[in-house]
């Protein structure tokens, strides 16, 4: 269960998903040097938009994508308050994938696996670059790329996966419909 979970914040601290009872949540693995880093200023928005109504936000930033976030914790929080004005919580840089994936992660994925990605500039060029790789890379449920979306609901489930090419209105709308 999501609320099982225990993540370290940026700043090393223990957070408990248990301390998040009740909210709707966004978890989003990040990246500060990546095509689809300008996510951050809609994330933002919505934490600002919807912060008070029940939403929070777990930033995960990953650096297993092209290594698309280098740095430390520090260099990335300072990245993203520079750049994006982000005020959501910021957690330590931890893997997605693999053997040393974050325990949450491993549950993630296997409540909403890979369904494909959306009509996007970048579709065709990530597509073909993950065929090269695996041919049967569209049926494992692994995250895929930075800024990959797990939408929980006010008990805990996982009610939607967005790629990173989902349009953010689509996030947006599905996290309205839940607070």
């Amino acid at each position: 269960m999501f609320y099982d979970y225990t993540l370290t914040t940026g700043k090393g601290e223990a957070l408990k998903l248990s301390d998040d009872k009740g909210k709707v949540i966004l978890v989003v693995n990040t990246a500060t040097g990546c095509g689809f880093t300008p996510q951050y200023a809609p994330i933002e928005q919505l934490y600002r938009d919807y912060h008070d109504q029940g939403l929070e936000i777990l930033d995960i930033p990953c650096n297993q994508f092209g290594g698309q976030a280098p740095g430390t914790d520090d260099e990335i929080h300072e990245f993203c308050t520079m750049h994006f004005n982000t005020t959501f919580p910021q957690m330590k840089k931890a893997d997605v994938n693999g053997e040393n994936e974050l325990p949450l992660y491993t549950w993630l994925k296997s409540q909403k696996g890979f369904a494909g990605f959306e009509e996007h500039p970048y579709k065709a060029l990530l597509e073909k670059m993950f065929a090269e790789q695996d041919p049967d890379w569209a049926s494992k449920p692994d995250i895929k790329w930075n800024f990959t979306k797990f939408v929980i609901d006010r008990e805990g489930n996982v009610v939607a996966r967005f790629e990173p090419t989902a349009d953010m209105a689509a996030v947006e709308n599905c996290i309205k419909a839940l607070l």
